[in-house]
């Protein structure tokens, strides 16, 4: 079945190969490209849409149409000019959703052309690559304006009329006519021409009337002037044959219309008819030839096969007259081959193709992803338009577009390269290196190399050998394989002489590739069999953009020559581009106009390259010039002439050899004009005979060999009134005035009062001090000058001449101080202010401000936008995020979770902008761990071989403050995950102890972390196997097995690591502790009688005013009022209270539980006779042989108990809040920690007592008690030590069980909490026997969770666990205590509060200490 899909998967992958159609080039390099590869199939990545060229008026909306298609769906973007257009920031320029770019409103005039210009579409999918669409040009119509109107006519009846109305050439689609006001109909006797000319044949009564023409723009039609139109009787007399209007030259894209104008008038009315190339051309029947109104000739759909000379004969009784132009048909760049995509692997050869034809010849450059390609040695152009790559790397790999474009258009074909990955090898041996790589032949042009199978094949006939080789220095490499399997040689060819390359061989077999040799240098020897240079190469310009080169065949030619290559260069560049050419002969296009270029040629032979060519050089034909004259000025002489004075077109746009220029004037009130030549290089020329005061307009164009280039603007100028006197200088101005600024000064002035004086214009001349530093001239008809970039405060004279050409006039003398530089720059914005942060949720914060610079509404009406930053508020974290906002706030998202960020805001209009605003502070939400604890070790107890230590580094996202980890371990690693023993630990600790294993057996650990949010994922499971049992039990070791029946005397408790502790020993240290802690009693109850007497009336008051309305202390105010009641003495004062009442919940700040196990806690039954002995488990802050608490640890806790009841379960409910003292380093970490489980039984005790949990407790100057449901957690805690109590050796002590906490962190503050069967709230002591009916009723549920905070002060992580014998739960006791006063206040505190008890009081706690009394000798009789 596998064998059939993985033949399947081949077949169809070999299908998917040929419809790609590779280059033959990159087929043949590997038979089997796709076989041992990882396939990845090509991507289809192409234009729906192109950019097409577009004639647009200035104002108007213009749409540069593109979409392109690929999954995932591309990025477009606009090039202009080639240069990447930026769209986010222009108000013009949009881009549509389908890609397409609007521009809502051109932009044209005479000195600013932002729109006009060529636009190109680049799609960009970035796991793929990029593509370019065709370069569109968009042309804007400049002003309207008529270069010729039409004039009074007349047309004898039956005769052919030309009413002229020539616009600019981009603005002759939009003429229009009109006949007395009303649009002329055009129909065949009624022809309206290209170039805007009316043509009207066999004319008619109808026809006469006022004709006027109309340029339809955005900004409304312009008219031209009105001409009447006659119609005269047929003439009696015959009238000569003439031409109104002559066919003239014309170049027309394949596939468009060309229309040839012919017009002509006579007596009698004359005929018409065509010629092409001297043979009749039939106008009648013809689809594609019309004959028009007057004769015009329409050629529609015009193909190449129309291209010539057409002739228009008339012919008029005898007359005939004939006249003659030629037409050219252009065709865009078309493919006849597009390149295909290409699958290759790295090091080897590909071929890319492409053919293109299209009149006049297209250029192709290629470009990949979007960039030109740069001809080299790895990327190289053969066989005229193919693109050859050699040696692949991964980064070749992409989008490659052949880009063809000639004169009239350009076009693009793309195909894909994907360089496949080579798959994993399959399991079996591979072979070792090749051996002996050597080069047995080493030519100019190839080397042959050998070598020996490897020594893991030494027959080596099933394997294969791929060569790679790169020159020296390259990190390209190139591969050639073996024809056949076993051949151990190969020839590597096309080489360069005199280069050293590297050579390596690797080894094949049906698994995959093996070793590779060690690299192999080897130089190629120097050329000597390479062709001679090509005799007689010539050059000749076969057009203004191209240059034919012609050669023959070298004499020395040492074999037969391959191909040439044509190497050309500008002159004066430094870059030389090459073409590979197959003949003798080559005609290189698109090139400049009138430009020298240098060209050689090099033949190839199989050698390689031989000996160039010498350079000849060339220049290409010359053309009329491509731009205008520059600066044309006009200067009024008198009231009859006006100089012109210009300069020549920029360089680069002559085109040829400038032989002169042609000047065109006109009064500005008339439209027709008048032309005058002017020769050689001169730059000036006086226009005279003019009219006296009369406006003149003036333009000049410049020409070559080939006909006139285009013309400048428009200038105007007038000429004077009367003639002035100009043989002496002007008179002094009549006034002078001068405004300072700060860096500039405004002059302004009237001219002389003598009229009569020509004036030419005025000369302004300043400086600091003196007006000679520097000169100023201006026209004559200026009246003031703004004089810039001078220095602040500073004292300058201003002096004023107006000249002519016989000199200057008399100066007129002013002088000025300059501001101070006091006008500071636009005052910054008032920066934001209230800014709030708002914490969303664990990544999520809303920054809110208020803009004291808007109205009181807050509504933003101008373009003002806001800048956030953020950042964390780590010291070495220094690196802001900023985002932008139009309204007044943000959000910001993909935050970490459990991390302070600062935030400030600042406000900016346009060049305006504030400083940061005030920083606001925000904290993100905890989250559950997302990583599981790492680096999990586990290792052996020196000496315990029944006793391990699990170690472990806490999650690398903790995304909070870990609270608590459990330790799962089974010795099935594959059992359901609530059959795992687990061992809880608190959120401080990363090493645990966990005793009593099984010797010799695989144990599997899992650790899980925990936070406030709750448990993160569970890490991978360690496996670790106990030691053997050792021969004999050595000093201090736990016996190995004890059997069944063994039972521990009461008294005794095993040390927590399996130590025995003899009963004896744990008597007397139980009959110690006992008798200190009497002794202690006696002392305070003393201490207390004394202190009664001092009890005043104040503080009487003050204890009424701590008792609470349900009898419970509330501790109100300052916390150094009142000091908690000791729980020895005040055990009676227990107060039920509904725990699923908790005042002010703050979800925020709930603490959840660390889970019971995989299943909700559950009550057992109360058969524990088959579970004593069973291993004990433990939730604590320290190891056992880190701390021992003592009964003396008692002194420093003085909780309240609380002991709330819910209304749903039975049981009692039992939380407890320790009391530390803030002196131990451990206050904060160990307040939750819990001892071990095993010691919530009595050894003779055949069922459970449920006891309580340590909860996390609140700051104690609140007064606040946060109530939890919680795990319950078969433990027995005991007081902690106060803060002076010394950690003990475990090791060496034991203690009875109420009188040691020997697993317990002396900050612990644990109360041991029992309750009595006689009255449950009357006092602790040694539980007795419960009845052999007393049972738990297994289908309890568990008590919900509650709260219980401080408005102010933190809450403290809770740690709580669920511990059970192998899976057994207990049901929840939590236990309510008070927190700790502050320990500065601790003095004042014990006064205080012992000196409020009442002599009654203390006869009612003197009862209950007889009953502890009697409590305590009955453990010690037992």
């Amino acid at each position: 079945m596998a064998a059939r899909r993985a033949r399947r998967l081949l077949g169809s992958l070999c299908i998917a190969l040929l419809l790609a159609q590779p280059a033959p080039a990159a087929r043949s390099g590997s038979r089997s490209l796709l076989t041992g590869s990882l396939v990845r199939t090509f991507t289809p990545f192409y234009f729906l849409e192109e950019p097409q060229d577009v004639l647009s008026v200035r104002g108007a909306a213009v749409v540069m149409n593109c979409s392109a298609h690929c999954d995932p769906a591309p990025r477009i973007e606009w090039k202009k000019d080639g240069t990447f257009l930026n769209l986010v920031s222009d108000d013009r320029r949009q881009l549509l959703p389908d890609g397409s770019l609007l521009i809502s409103s051109v932009v044209h005039s005479k000195h600013n052309k932002p729109d006009e210009g060529h636009y190109q579409c680049v799609a960009t999918v970035d796991s793929l690559g990029t593509i370019v669409s065709r370069t569109a040009k968009l042309t804007v119509a400049g002003l309207p304006r008529f270069t010729s109107q039409p004039e009074p006519t007349a047309v004898p009846r039956g005769g052919s009329a030309v009413l002229s109305c020539d616009a600019n050439a981009d603005l002759a689609p939009f003429v229009r006519w009109e006949q007395d006001r009303q649009p002329v109909p055009l129909d065949e006797r009624v022809l309206q021409l290209p170039s805007g000319a009316l043509v009207i044949s066999n004319a008619s009564d109808s026809d006469r009337g006022l004709y006027r023409c109309l340029l339809e723009g955005s900004a409304g039609p312009k008219y031209s002037d009105e001409a009447e139109l006659t119609v005269l009787p047929e003439p009696e007399e015959p009238q000569p044959l003439t031409f109104l209007r002559q066919p003239s030259t014309l170049s027309r894209l394949s596939g468009q219309s060309a229309l040839f104008p012919c017009v002509a008038t006579g007596f009698p009315t004359p005929s018409i008819r065509w010629t092409r190339n001297e043979e009749e051309l039939l106008t009648e029947g013809s689809g594609r030839f019309q004959l028009l109104a007057g004769g015009s000739l329409e050629i529609r759909d015009v193909g190449e096969g129309d291209a010539g000379t057409f002739t228009c004969i008339a012919e008029s009784g005898n007359d005939t007259a004939a006249a003659q132009a030629e037409l050219t048909v252009q065709v865009p760049p078309e493919f006849l081959k597009r390149p295909a995509n290409i699958y290759a692997h790295e090091s080897m050869d590909i071929v890319f193709e492409c053919e293109v034809t299209g009149k006049p010849t297209p250029t192709v450059k290629w470009v990949k992803n979007g960039d030109v390609v740069i001809p080299s040695d790895y990327f190289k152009i053969v066989k005229e338009h193919n693109l050859q790559v050699l040696g692949l790397v991964k980064s070749d790999e992409g989008f490659y577009q052949c880009i063809a474009e000639n004169d009239v258009g350009n076009a693009q074909a793309g195909a894909q390269l994907i360089i496949l990955d080579l798959a994993p090898a399959t399991a079996g041996p591979l072979p070792s290196a090749p051996r002996d790589v050597v080069a047995t032949l080493v030519s100019t042009r190839f080397i042959r190399l050998t070598w020996r199978p490897p020594v893991s094949d030494p027959q080596g006939d099933n394997l294969t050998y791929s060569i790679f080789y790169t020159k020296e220095g390259i990190n390209r490499e190139r591969v050639e394989n073996t024809s056949r399997p076993g051949e151990t040689q190969v020839m590597i060819q096309n080489l360069m002489p005199e280069t050293v390359y590297v050579f390596r061989v690797v080894a094949q077999n049906r698994h995959g590739p093996g070793e590779s040799s060690a690299p192999l240098k080897v130089a190629t020897q120097p050329e000597v069999q390479l062709p001679g240079p090509a005799p007689n190469i010539r050059a000749y310009s076969s057009s203004p953009t191209s240059v034919t080169v012609t050669w023959e065949t070298p004499l020395s030619g040492n074999g037969d020559i391959q191909n040439y290559k044509l190497y050309y260069m500008e002159k004066g560049q430094d870059t030389e581009q090459d073409v590979d050419v197959a003949g003798l002969s080559h005609t290189v296009t698109g090139l400049k106009k009138f430009t020298e270029y240098s060209f050689r040629v090099v033949a190839y032979n199989k050698h390689g390259p031989g000996v160039s060519t010498h350079d000849v050089v060339v220049r290409t034909l010359s053309d009329v010039p491509s731009a205008p004259p520059q600066n044309l000025t006009l200067e009024v002489r008198n009231s009859k002439s006006i100089l012109l004075q210009w300069q020549p077109p920029p360089a680069g746009t002559h085109s040829g050899q400038i032989t002169g220029y042609k000047i065109r004037y006109r009064k500005v009130s008339r439209k027709s004009d008048v032309t005058e030549s002017v020769g050689g290089t001169q730059l000036s020329q006086l226009i005279e005979g003019l009219e006296r005061g009369t406006e003149y307009s003036f333009r000049v164009a410049a020409m070559t060999v080939n006909g006139t280039g285009p013309a400048t603007d428009w200038v105007s100028a007038e000429t004077f009134e009367s003639d002035l006197d100009e043989t002496r200088v002007p008179e002094v101005p009549s006034s002078l005035h001068v405004r300072p600024l700060v860096t500039s000064i405004v002059v302004s002035w009237t001219p002389p009062e003598n009229q009569n004086v020509v004036v030419r214009g005025y000369a302004i001349g300043y400086g600091i001090g003196s007006p000679h530093a520097q000169t100023i001239k201006v026209d004559y008809k200026q009246r003031y000058y703004t004089i810039e970039n001078l220095d602040p405060s500073s004292h300058y004279v201003i002096t004023l001449k107006a000249f002519n050409n016989v000199g200057e006039g008399i100066p007129l003398y002013e002088s000025a101080v300059t501001r101070p530089h006091s006008v500071p720059d636009p005052s910054p914005m008032m920066p934001p202010v209230g800014v709030q942060a708002s914490i969303l949720s664990h990544d999520t914060i809303r920054i809110t401000w208020a803009d004291n610079s808007l109205p009181k509404n807050q509504k933003i009406t101008d373009a003002r936008y806001y800048t956030v930053r953020w950042k964390t508020n780590i010291p070495a974290n220094t690196k802001y995020k900023t985002a932008n906002a139009t309204t007044l706030s943000y959000l910001v998202t993909g935050l970490k979770p459990n991390t302070l960020y600062e935030f400030s805001v600042m406000v900016t209009k346009g060049r305006r902008s504030s400083t940061w605003s005030m920083t606001a502070h925000g904290t993100t939400f905890e989250l559950v761990p997302t990583s599981p604890p790492k680096d999990v070790t586990v290792v052996s107890k020196e000496g315990k071989p029944r006793t391990i230590i699990v170690n472990w580094q806490p999650p690398s996202e903790a995304n909070g403050k870990i609270t608590g980890y459990i330790i799962y371990y089974s010795t099935d690693v594959n059992a359901e995950i609530h059959d795992w023993v687990i061992e809880p630990v608190v959120g401080n600790r990363l090493t645990h102890q966990i005793q009593e294993l099984t010797l010799d057996t695989p144990y599997y650990f899992k650790i899980q972390a925990r936070n406030s949010k709750g448990m993160g994922p569970m890490s991978e499971a360690v496996q670790f196997r106990t030691p053997k049992a050792s021969g004999s039990a050595g000093k201090g070791s736990r016996p190995v097995d004890l059997g069944p029946d063994y039972k521990p005397p009461l008294g005794g408790s095993n040390s927590p690591h399996g130590s025995p502790t003899s009963p004896l020993d744990s008597n007397m240290l139980l009959v110690i502790i006992v008798s200190v802690g009497v002794i202690t009693i006696v002392v305070v109850v003393i201490v207390a009688v004394f202190c009664t007497r001092r009890t005043t009336s104040h503080q009487k008051k003050k204890r009424a005013a701590c008792k609470s309305v349900n009898g419970s202390h509330k501790y109100k105010g300052n916390s150094k009022d009142v000091k908690p009641p000791d729980l020895w003495i005040h055990h009676e004062r227990l107060e039920l209270k509904p725990i699923d009442k908790s005042p002010d919940p703050n979800p925020i700040m709930t603490d959840t539980p660390i889970p019971r196990n995989s299943q909700d806690i559950t009550p057992v039954d109360n058969s524990m006779d088959s579970n004593i002995h069973q291993r004990r488990n433990s939730y604590r802050g320290h190891e056992s042989e880190d701390s021992m608490s003592t009964l003396a640890g008692r002194r420093g806790m003085r909780p309240k108990m609380m002991m709330p009841f819910d209304s749903q379960p039975p049981q009692p409910v039992i939380s407890a809040h320790p009391i530390h003292s803030l002196d131990n380093p451990h206050h904060h970490f160990h307040s939750g920690s819990l001892a071990s489980p095993t010691r919530s039984y009595l050894h003779h005790q055949p069922s459970p007592w449920p006891l309580g949990t340590a909860l996390s407790h609140s700051d104690r100057a609140n007064s606040t008690e946060s109530v939890r449901n919680t795990p319950s957690t078969d433990t027995l805690p005991a007081p902690s030590a106060p803060p002076g109590t010394d950690h003990q050796d475990p090791e060496g002590s034991t203690g009875s069980y109420l009188g040691t906490a020997q697993e317990e962190d002396p900050a612990q503050g644990l109360p041991t909490a029992h309750v009595r069967p006689s009255h449950p709230l009357k006092s602790f002591a040694v539980p007795a026997v419960p009845p052999a009916g007393a049972s738990y009723d297994p289908a309890l549920p568990s008590t919900p969770l509650l709260t219980q905070q401080a408005p102010t002060h933190p809450v403290h992580s809770v740690k709580t666990a669920s511990i059970g014998t192998l899976g057994r739960t207990r049901p929840p006791m939590p236990v309510v205590v008070p927190s700790a006063p502050d320990v500065q206040e601790t003095t004042r505190m014990l006064e205080d509060s012992e000196s409020t008890y009442e002599p009654d009081e203390l006869t009612k706690e003197m009862a209950h200490l007889e009953g502890l009394m009697k409590d305590l000798n009955a453990i010690t009789t037992a």
